[in-house]
């Protein structure tokens, strides 16, 4: 009798990690042309290895390493739904939550994870801002309280932005399709507890 192949996992943007590549490429891209410009000056007129044009001349590395730097976050920082659980990824760590960890799964404005108990909204980062009013995955975690500061440890730089307290929530491209891939590996006592996202059948 064969095995059957797991299923391919399927993997989702963190749209933080792409509106900040959107942000800062323009900043990136700025030093790349002011450093060859600046190198193909310092050829021209035979001064390449003076003290005036070395400062500019550095920009060319360093513009190639923010741009490096911010493609590998933006490629990195993503959502894969796996049969093992969900998997939460960024620039160098990653952490799989299990199934049977998570307690609900919803499709919420993203804008309610950062609201207060008064209403109030607490600091955001400016490249956080632009996905405030749009859906976002919203996933409730079971576990004490070493657990999930183990897990929060594991979602990088940012990770006051993604989990508070026992919820993590991640802006997509569609919420409502991730929260379904993902309500459709929960235990059956949670796997309806999918909130804004539309309910479809079960797969079999």
């Amino acid at each position: 009798m064969s095995t059957p192949e797991p299923s391919r996992p399927k993997s989702y943007q963190n749209m933080y990690a792409h509106h900040l590549w959107m942000q800062q490429r323009f900043y990136a891209g700025l030093l790349l042309v002011v450093g060859l410009g600046s190198t193909a000056i310092a050829i021209y007129q035979g001064q390449l290895l003076t003290t005036n044009f070395a400062a500019f001349i550095i920009y060319v590395p360093l513009g190639l390493l923010l741009v490096a730097g911010f493609l590998v976050y933006r490629w990195r920082s993503k959502v894969q739904v796996l049969d093992s659980g969900v998997k939460i990824s960024n620039t160098l760590r990653s952490v799989t939550i299990d199934y049977d960890n998570i307690r609900w799964v919803k499709a919420l404005p993203l804008r309610q994870h950062f609201e207060s108990q008064n209403g109030r909204t607490r600091r955001i980062v400016p490249f956080m801002k632009r996905h405030i009013d749009k859906p976002a995955v919203f996933l409730k975690i079971r576990g004490d309280e070493s657990e999930l500061e183990a897990i929060k440890k594991q979602l990088g730089v940012f990770k006051s932005g993604l989990m508070d307290e026992d919820v993590i929530a991640i802006p997509v491209p569609d919420a409502d399709v991730v929260v379904w891939e993902i309500s459709s590996h929960l235990p059956e006592r949670i796997g309806q507890n999918q909130g804004g996202a539309r309910r479809r059948k079960r797969r079999r």
